[in-house]
């Protein structure tokens, strides 16, 4: 796929060779427009920007994001997990991630970069439509901000797996506008940062019904304050993490594993989630549904439809390390005798898991007649990690403490406000601390896609024993860009080392 070369001169060429307003989601994705769609009737009316806004959304479904590539990724090219399936050259885009041979034409990494440039091509069509319509203002200002927020994300994604990306924020109006090289990250940076902010200003704090999903201020605000995280921008980072706390009216479930049940999708705790339906009756990993109840399946079990194809298989030593009574491992892992819906019991061994382990973050079983995929939202950031940014913002102070420690009670099953036996002690150097924030992270987190984003900024990617044995090499802190878009643009440069 080679997004940044399927853009056409005309806006609505170009929306219907990306399939610009198919996108998919939950109900305020599923309006669809007029088969035939052009410039001259297109970018009217209010439900054109609706429409059009709607499209940037779907590729967060897509095998290039949260169907896919993030958990290839995200997880396995990470210490959590490992690629399973049914061996031999089962799955071997993921095993080339997993034991550092990825070549350019690694189809995880293609399908990153495209799947981002598609939904930034989409937002920039959008930023560039949208203020010149004569609409309702309110959906004129929030399709803006969704538009921002939106591209912002996908560059953030771009600019942490590739390094220097081509920066496009304008619709290309010929060939050479795409065909441009790569641009410094701090540049990028720059621009995500703006977009974020200029988010803030145009989002709403919340919205009811139908809209159910779509991004908020709070979702913007707490994604800057990631991204400013990443940076080292640590008094700004926590300051956008206190904006959410103390301004969102968020709060976390008492209970871990509800942040992960189909019928508290877009809860309490939530700040943004890549919002899935239940699919189609065939094999898909481009939505609406969520292909991870298979793929993660515990394989060949029957607990899910097709029986579970076992991949993403949690590593013994990340097992081995939750502490005694961390709730969060019965949420998150298979372990050898659990029990199915159906009474069975996890064997002690599978096909590509000789432990017995799988991940159970997104099981749902057989919970629909479709044979594929499921309704199961993924959470792309919800307010235990917005407190673990603040503790590690601001370090091993009263604030940082209770930050960590709400996350820390909420895993052993103790009220979230009150001072436990599980709480951190004061008297941690800054370093201990800031390690012990890393280390709750892996754990709060883990399966959630963003591992290997987080041992990257962190230095862990090439630090961690796990990863040296497998083979990690100074020169995957960043991805190859894909040899298909370096056969088409004679500006592009490939990453060293690859």
């Amino acid at each position: 796929m080679r997004p940044l070369h399927t853009y056409k001169v005309t806006c609505g060429a170009w929306l219907l060779t990306l399939g610009l307003i198919s996108g998919c989601g939950e109900k305020f994705l599923e309006e669809s427009p007029n088969d035939q769609v052009t410039d001259a009737n297109f970018y009217r009316t209010t439900t054109d920007a609706i429409q059009a806004t709607n499209a940037i959304y779907g590729e967060l479904i897509t095998a290039g994001q949260y169907n896919a590539a993030l958990w290839g990724l995200g997880d396995i090219a990470s210490d959590i997990s490992t690629t399973g399936g049914g061996g031999g050259g089962d799955g071997i885009e993921y095993q080339q991630l997993d034991f550092f041979n990825i070549p350019s034409t690694n189809l995880v990494t293609n399908r990153l970069w495209g799947s981002c440039y598609v939904g930034i091509g989409r937002a920039n069509i959008v930023l560039q439509k949208v203020p010149a319509m004569s609409i309702d203002p309110a959906i004129q200002k929030r399709s803006i901000g969704e538009a921002q927020f939106l591209r912002a994300k996908y560059y953030f994604d771009l600019v942490r797996a590739y390094g220097d990306v081509p920066l496009l924020t304008a619709p290309p109006a010929t060939l050479a506008d795409v065909n441009i090289p790569r641009t410094p990250a701090a540049q990028v940076y720059a621009q995500i940062e703006k977009d974020l902010t200029d988010a803030i200003g145009n989002l709403p704090a919340s919205y009811s019904g139908e809209d159910l999903g779509r991004a908020t201020k709070w979702a913007a605000t707490g994604l800057l304050a990631k991204v400013q995280l990443t940076l080292n921008k640590l008094p700004e980072a926590a300051t956008r993490a206190r904006e959410v706390i103390n301004g969102s009216g968020k709060m976390m479930w008492d209970n871990y594993a509800d942040n992960f049940k189909v019928a508290n999708e877009n809860g309490k705790e939530s700040l943004f989630e890549a919002q899935f339906l239940s699919g189609r009756n065939t094999w898909d990993q481009n939505g609406p549904g969520f292909s991870g109840n298979e793929f993660f399946g515990p394989r060949g079990q029957g607990a899910v439809p097709q029986g579970g194809y076992g991949f993403n298989i949690p590593e013994a030593d990340f097992v081995a390390g939750y502490e005694a009574g961390d709730l969060r491992r019965d949420a998150t892992i298979w372990m050898p005798g659990d029990t199915y819906p159906d009474g069975r019991k996890q064997p002690s061994s599978l096909p590509g898991s000789p432990n017995g382990y799988g991940c159970k973050k997104w099981f749902v079983g057989k919970v629909n007649t479709n044979i594929w995929d499921s309704e199961l939202n993924i959470p792309v950031m919800r307010l235990a990690e917005v407190y673990l940014i603040l503790a590690e913002a601001v370090g091993p102070t009263t604030e940082g403490y209770e930050a960590i420690n709400k996350v820390r009670r909420r895993a052993f099953g103790l009220p979230i406000a009150t001072a436990s036996a599980k709480d951190l002690t004061p008297g941690l150097s800054a370093d201990a601390f800031k390690r012990a924030v890393w280390r709750e992270r892996k754990y709060e987190l883990a399966f959630e896609m963003d591992r290997w984003f987080d041992m990257k900024r962190t230095g862990e990617l090439l630090t961690s024993p796990h990863l040296l044995a497998k083979g990690v090499k100074p020169f995957n802190v960043v991805l190859p860009i894909p040899q298909s878009e370096l056969d088409v643009n004679p500006g592009l440069r490939q990453n060293p080392g690859y």
